[in-house]
């Protein structure tokens, strides 16, 4: 015969694992250093700059 199951308990660790799941993502999302951000800053305006400079003019 099968175990007994805790309602409350697996309702508790369905609750904890939606929010660990949320908190990696935000860590993912928001959680970089300030040199990654600058890093990803100077990286687009290079990509911005060199997508510009082949631009053909009108």
């Amino acid at each position: 015969m099968a175990e007994p199951v805790n309602l409350n308990r697996v309702r508790k660790q369905k609750a904890r694992a939606e929010k660990k799941a949320r908190a990696d993502a935000n860590a993912a999302k928001f959680g970089r250093s300030k040199a990654e951000k600058t890093r990803d800053t100077a990286a687009a305006a290079r990509a911005q700059k060199h997508l510009d400079g082949h631009k053909r003019d009108e």
